[in-house]
């Protein structure tokens, strides 16, 4: 390793009590601090009363502006990297510089704090043991509901990140694609208006429906279960999968690993359905 140190620290998704102290130390004791946007930064540490030099990685100057971060570690600087909350590179700028630094041969600190999935998740009354994040779904809704299509077999409790305008979009793309599932949805975790709902997809789209949208939200879906499943009802899946836009080989793939059926016997028995 040569150089600086870079520490990817974790800070508050909202109530800023839940900071760590080491999380405090570090940014009081590095050289430079490295923010997704200043102005928000500068709110966090003027509260804590730390003062540092600052510069910004805002996402569409992030390449640019990590060769200036690295070539400051290089030259011997500790560099604190920071989002506006939560972890650098989840769902946030930073990925970009990590990989330069690991590149480099930089040395790499984590310093973990709050996830708004991690929150989420463990209030979701949801399986916990085993999940898939899926991070924020696409803007567009034909790719959206391709990509909820591929994830419409995974077994794991499925968590995306969501803005307001989309959330009913979303929720209803996913009753649609994977049925009316177990879910929870909540929004603005550990702030004022902390908000949790947990019930059938069908009955969170009427809750929210009714309710203030804002924030930005959690959505947790339980796993698809193929218990007491049928043969049938596996070439059903795969119809339904051709019509999301999926080719017919991606679609028998997924099926028939859902199932614990044959590949070649899914697939032979889908063309002679003709759909």
């Amino acid at each position: 390793m040569t150089g600086g140190i870079l520490y990817v620290i974790a800070t508050p998704i909202g109530n800023l009590e839940d900071i760590s102290a080491r999380a405090l130390r570090i940014l009081k004791e590095v050289d430079l601090i490295a923010a997704e946007d200043t102005r928000h930064s500068l709110r966090l540490l003027s509260h804590f009363g730390i003062s540092k030099p600052l510069i910004s990685y805002w996402s569409e100057r992030e390449k640019i502006k990590a060769e200036e971060i690295i070539e400051r570690l290089k030259s011997g600087a500790d560099i604190a990297l920071i989002s506006d909350a939560g972890t650098p590179g989840i769902s946030d700028p930073g990925a970009v510089l990590i990989r330069r630094a690991i590149e480099e041969g930089i040395g790499i600190i984590p310093v973990p704090g709050a996830s708004a999935l991690i929150a989420a998740l463990c209030v979701s009354g949801l399986d916990t043991e085993t999940f898939t994040f899926a991070g924020f779904l696409p803007s567009k809704a034909g790719q959206r509901q391709k990509r909820l299509a591929e994830l419409a077999h995974a077994t794991e409790t499925m968590i995306f990140y969501e803005a307001p305008h989309r959330i009913l979009e979303s929720l209803k793309d996913m009753l649609d694609i994977f049925g009316d599932r177990r879910a929870a949805v909540a929004k603005e975790i550990s702030k004022m208006h902390e908000y949790i709902v947990r019930d059938h997809l069908s009955q969170i789209i009427i809750s929210l429906q009714n309710s203030v949208i804002a924030g930005e939200y959690v959505v947790m879906i339980e796993g698809f279960s193929k218990e007491g499943s049928s043969f049938e009802e596996a070439l059903e899946e795969v119809q339904s999968l051709l019509k999301k836009g999926l080719g017919r080989k991606e679609a028998v793939k997924i099926v028939a690993e859902s199932y614990n059926i044959s590949k070649k016997e899914l697939y032979d028995k889908s063309l002679e359905g003709k759909f």
